[in-house]
């Protein structure tokens, strides 16, 4: 196992370095004069030119991006020129928010998800399966500013029992917060059910017709022990490396759900940063949910790996 943690740890550096290069590449291409951007349409050439200068966006393109990758690894990412503010500081905050958000939704969804794709499979095209298939298909082919918005006119201006602005401050305390993260939550956990019942319900499926649980039950085990220690541990397997990657797109890929009830996330930030061509904060941001992707990644194949040490050993090789 550590061999196979390491040879994951080599990649996952490799994977950042990659994206390090494409994100400024990027960001590097963008229209629009920084300078021009930043003191306004009115502003004399002059200045304008002073001030690319001084920002260094005259540089050749490899000195740039060794600049920039420098002050990254030494915590530097720069400044806002939208906000006028260190990058690092409001990113780190802003993430944290939206881990909040995403954390809050995998506490629902994982359970609700997961839970209903193992009854279904279980018992394949009987009620509860077409049921449930029905539903699921139903809430994935809604895109989520449909859903939010039928969260939003029933549950907050309807019945009134939730905020439909999710702007939780310090002072609301621990259930106050979760109170006004409950729609965005719900938003989430019904944009995602479809794909994650399925993927738990097939594998159910697959490993209730694999030749170890009929071996399993003509040993004689009760069927407990059979669905607990054979079935469940493989039928999983997908769901797990499914999961890792929704994960990070939880985190760094809610612009629509955090627009629609104004919360301050990473996703709105990113939004807002290219509207405005924040090239700094466009990249940083950027960087930081790409390596959120990248190690939510490398956890699930973590994960993979101890529920399938046959996985494991091959990789390892």
């Amino acid at each position: 196992m550590l061999r196979y943690t390491l040879r994951r740890l080599g990649m996952l550096g490799v994977t950042l370095l990659v994206a390090s290069v494409l994100i400024f590449l990027m960001t590097a291409v963008l229209p629009g004069d920084i300078g021009r951007i930043i003191l306004g349409p009115f502003a004399d050439e002059s200045a304008v030119q002073a001030l690319n200068e001084s920002l260094g966006l005259n540089d050749p393109p490899i000195q740039r991006y060794f600049d920039w990758i420098g002050g990254v690894l030494q915590g530097d990412w720069g400044q806002s020129t939208s906000l006028n503010t260190p990058v690092l500081p409001l990113a780190l905050e802003r993430f944290g928010r939206s881990l909040v958000l995403a954390g809050l939704g995998i506490v629902v969804l994982l359970p609700l998800a997961v839970g209903a794709g193992v009854a279904a499979g279980r018992r394949p095209d009987g009620v509860l399966d077409r049921s449930l298939s029905v539903v699921g298909l139903a809430l994935g082919a809604m895109p989520e500013f449909v859903t939010g918005t039928l969260l939003i006119v029933v549950f907050g201006l309807g019945l009134e029992w939730f905020p439909v602005q999710a702007t939780t401050g310090a002072d609301d305390g621990f259930w106050g917060v979760i109170h006004g993260l409950v729609l965005p939550a719900m938003c989430l956990v019904l944009l995602l059910f479809a794909y994650l019942f399925r993927m738990a319900r097939s594998g159910m499926i697959s490993a209730l017709e694999a030749d170890y649980t009929r071996t399993a039950r003509l040993k004689g085990l009760p069927e407990r022990i059979v669905l607990r220690r054979h079935v469940l541990r493989n039928a999983l397997l997908s769901t797990v490396t499914v999961m890792g990657a929704q994960l990070g797109w939880l985190v760094g890929g809610l612009v629509v759900v955090e627009s629609l009830f104004r919360y301050p996330g990473i996703g709105s930030l990113l939004h807002n940063a290219a509207l405005n061509k924040d090239i700094p904060l466009l990249a940083g941001c950027t960087l930081l949910v790409t390596a959120v992707f990248a190690l939510a990644n490398l956890a699930a194949d973590l994960v993979y790996a101890l529920l399938n040490p046959r996985v494991r050993g091959a990789l390892a090789d």
